[in-house]
């Protein structure tokens, strides 16, 4: 971990560029992986969301669905407490990840939200524990601001057929 600050792309309205949206998704993964758990959640908007239907509704409602993960902003930074604090066994030590983006699409620009979709590949290591291998897909819905693109939602869309053999998902995905 460098600890030197990255700032958020840029980018606003209709200008928005597939090239400053991968930035963007690049930032977020890198983030991640570092475990900048603060930084990351510097890019969430105030209303953002965060989801990981079940893999045998994947195209559910919270509402009416079965969700691994459905977080709204606050509920998000309580998860965010949680896996940050040494007494939260099952990231401590943090899991050590590496993600890899691609297929990044820009689905639709209404007004200043962005529509995304991106593939992933995300490689959890745990100390004493086997490789873990999460592969599926992201949509984000995100909002275009004056200082940079936010995440209004992020869905994570497993390819699992079955869940059990990859082990908790006690970390951001």
């Amino acid at each position: 971990m460098t600890g030197e600050a990255i700032k958020p792309v840029l980018a606003a309205g209709p200008a928005v560029t597939r090239e400053a949206v991968e930035d963007f998704l690049y930032l977020e993964a890198q983030l991640l992986d570092e475990w900048r758990l603060d930084e990351w959640e510097a890019l969430l908007d105030d209303d953002a969301t965060y989801l990981v239907p079940s893999n045998d509704c994947l195209d559910g409602e919270p509402s009416g669905s079965l969700f691994l993960i459905s977080d709204d902003r606050d509920r998000l930074h309580q998860r965010l407490l949680r896996i940050k604090s040494p007494d939260c066994h099952a990231e401590f030590p943090p899991s050590r990840t590496c993600r890899m983006i691609s297929n990044v699409r820009i689905e639709g620009i209404d007004d200043d939200l962005v529509r995304v979709a991106a593939n992933f590949i995300c490689h959890r290591f745990r100390r004493y524990g086997r490789v873990y291998c999460f592969v599926g897909r992201y949509r984000h819905v995100l909002r275009c601001r004056s200082d940079g693109l936010r995440i209004k939602e992020r869905k994570v869309i497993l390819a699992s057929e079955e869940l059990g053999t990859l082990g908790s998902v006690s970390f951001i995905l």
